[in-house]
């Protein structure tokens, strides 16, 4: 994929990232072979049992190029392995085997289901983003291939990291997938090829839309008297920007990424603006609505818009628009997509000249089985960089509208504001990495032009 011109300071990050202190301590860690034959089982293991999680997991036992098998299960909270557990059972599937023992909850539970994998295996690390490169540099010490939820990073240390953990995971021969399915998709593979092929004309610009009601736990109230702080915060881990990037992060990053792709290239600069609105008594860190525009390097630009309150107009698509036609990359959520080409800019039957055929393959699903094919198979599989730049670039939006600032790819890259450096220290009675105002009773939230070198 084309980049952005690379400043100095970015090409010497790359260049060094390797080293990266508390990741390069891998590199002597002799890893046994992880070609798993196709007259092996492969062993998954499930670290973080929410609905994704669940979801990921039930995706990987579809697959049916060879013989796979769930066998362990982790997560901060018994209740929510319990109900993971409770809805993998009723999709009657043969292959989970889930003993009690390999069920495992706490904070250091990720590290005794993936013990329970021998090199070559999977697990699927689900759990809020914040987590991502504890769990991934435990899972490359133990020799395992990857499957990682989105966004894989929150700000720019923690991007630095995972592209430093990703090298790492290339130089050990370790496949590892990104959940961004969408660019697993055929249909949105197909008009990718038709833009590179010039029916559209030159891309000038595209749209991108995420203007729902409340998703998630974006909107999050008080913390109620019977749970922990920090307990509180992971559950409800779309209103914290530590542990998920909040809303715009979690959410809006599938479409920012298709239009990237469409584009061929990540943008080199954001500005945007965004706002707090009826929050009642909703104490989360979220803006209710953002209103982005990238910037690319040849000038070309990306407007997305978010939104999460109800009661207003709904939109949840994305769009390219070429000088000499325009097209759809999505139409209505995720999938299908319904691609589509129009040789004018007016979405209408009549300038329609090409739409991908239905019904769709499930892009979840497509995503596990070019996985499973390249562990079988023993392909180059590698999909850190790219969910790196990705959550990196939805950063960078966020970022512009969090501060009010206008913010360069180099400027989110370099940024030394780590949300949660502490967060591979948790335990069970670590406070909070974000703590509430004991004054006003409300978490800190950004306040764009008051503070312009961090979100909050």
């Amino acid at each position: 994929m084309t980049e952005p011109k690379e400043s100095a300071s970015r090409r010497d990050f790359l260049k060094a990232s390797a080293t990266v202190a508390g990741v390069s301590a891998l590199a002597g860690v002799s890893i046994p072979s992880v070609h798993a034959g196709e007259s092996n089982t492969i062993q998954v293991a499930l670290v973080g049992c929410g609905g994704r999680g669940t979801g990921a997991a039930v995706n990987a036992m579809s697959t049916t190029g060879g013989p796979i098998k769930l066998i362990a299960m982790a997560d901060t909270f018994k209740d929510r392995l319990d109900d993971s557990y409770s809805e993998l059972k009723a999709q009657n599937l043969k292959n989970i085997e889930i003993p009690k023992e390999h069920q495992f909850v706490g904070f250091d539970a990720y590290q005794k289901a993936m013990d329970c994998l021998k090199p070559g295996d999977i697990v699927i690390l689900a759990t809020p983003p914040a987590f991502r490169w504890v769990h991934f540099s435990y899972a490359i010490q133990k020799g395992l291939n990857v499957f990682m939820e989105k966004p894989v990073t929150v700000d720019g240390p923690t991007t630095r990291k995972m592209f430093a953990l990703g090298l790492e995971a290339a130089k050990k021969g370790l496949k590892v997938g990104v959940g961004l399915m969408c660019r697993h998709c055929e249909a949105r593979e197909e008009l990718f090829k038709r833009i590179k092929g010039g029916e559209i004309g030159e891309v000038l610009m595209l749209r991108a839309y995420r203007q729902t009601g409340p998703v998630g736990t974006a909107l999050t109230g008080p913390r109620p008297a019977n749970i922990s702080e920090l307990d509180y915060q992971i559950r409800k881990f779309h209103g914290f920007l530590w542990a998920s990037g909040g809303c715009y992060s979690d959410f809006l990053i599938h479409n920012i990424d298709e239009c990237c792709w469409m584009k061929d290239a990540w943008p080199v600069k954001a500005q945007a603006s965004g706002g707090r609105h009826f929050r009642n008594d909703n104490i989360d860190q979220n803006f209710d609505s953002y209103s982005v525009e990238y910037t690319f390097d040849d000038g070309a630009k990306m407007f997305v818009e978010g939104r999460n309150v109800p009661g207003c107009n709904q939109e949840f698509a994305s769009y390219v628009h070429g000088t000499k036609g325009s097209a759809v990359i999505s139409s209505n959520s995720h999938s299908p997509a319904r691609c589509k080409i129009y040789k004018g800019q007016k979405f209408i039957k009549s300038e329609q000249v090409w739409a991908f055929p239905q019904p769709e393959q499930n892009p979840y699903q497509l995503e596990w089985d070019h996985l499973l094919n390249a562990i079988r198979k023993d392909k180059v599989y590698n999909e850190v960089k790219r969910g790196a730049e990705a959550s990196l670039v939805t950063s960078m939006g966020r970022m512009a509208a969090h501060t009010g600032q206008l913010v360069t790819y180099d400027d989110i890259l370099n940024s030394t504001h780590e949300f949660a450096p502490m967060v591979d220290k948790l335990t069970a009675t670590s406070p909070a990495p974000l703590q509430i105002s004991k004054t006003t009773g409300r978490y800190p939230t950004p306040q764009p032009g008051l503070n312009r070198d961090r979100e909050f």
